[in-house]
């Protein structure tokens, strides 16, 4: 995805003069919990996960930015000069568009595009961390095993998914043990079929 496609003129031109384009690696962080906020990151091709850590070093997985979308969490803080709340990780090698938190300021002002792009935004992060919450709150684990499978499924387009059982530990808040018990339940129950760091969905 170009930068030109995310916006119209003359947001395009604004985007293209101060915003600055950047590889990332699989596994490679570009936010920091934590940290301030100097830039917000647009996808432009791959996906982010945001993660937030507890004290004791657990994980639990908020939300995915796919291409074309920011990390809302990102910009509020930028704006109001705090620090992160998030990690923000590449799930694959990705692209990303970074724009300064200063000048994401201004275009809120500036460009009702803009305004509606952030706006858009906060209304499906705020979704989705409602299906979060309740999935913590009301669901049994297995089945929000079988939900991050399925979230993984539709955003690599693959049936078969890369992972490691301490992998999905960490972003589901569990344990490995925990984990390695759900899904080798969920082979013998023809949902899945599991090999060497790759779960099949069935």
């Amino acid at each position: 995805m170009e930068t030109g496609n995310l916006f119209h003129s003359p947001l395009r031109k604004e985007v293209q003069t101060y915003g600055q384009i950047k590889q990332i690696l699989a596994g490679e962080t570009v936010l920091h919990e934590n940290a301030f906020i100097q830039v917000i990151p647009i996808v432009l091709k791959g996906a982010l996960r945001v993660i937030r850590t507890d004290e004791a070093g657990k994980e639990i997985l908020l939300y995915y930015i796919r291409p074309g979308e920011s990390c809302i969490m990102s910009f509020l803080g930028g704006i109001h000069y705090e620090t992160s709340k998030v990690n923000a990780v590449a799930e694959e090698d990705s692209e990303i568009l970074l724009i300064p938190v200063a000048k994401a300021g201004e275009w809120v002002k500036e460009f009702p595009e803009w305004t509606d792009f952030i706006f858009k935004l906060y209304h499906k992060r705020f979704e989705e961390l409602l299906t979060v919450v309740n999935a913590i709150a009301f669901q049994k684990l297995d089945d929000r095993v079988l939900h991050l499978l399925k979230q993984k499924s539709a955003l690599f387009s693959s049936k078969v998914i890369k992972i490691t059982h301490q992998q999905l530990a960490d972003e589901l808040g569990s344990t490995r043990e925990v984990i390695s018990r759900i899904v080798k339940q969920m082979e013998h129950e023809g949902i899945v079929k599991l090999s060497r760091n790759k779960i099949a969905l069935l």
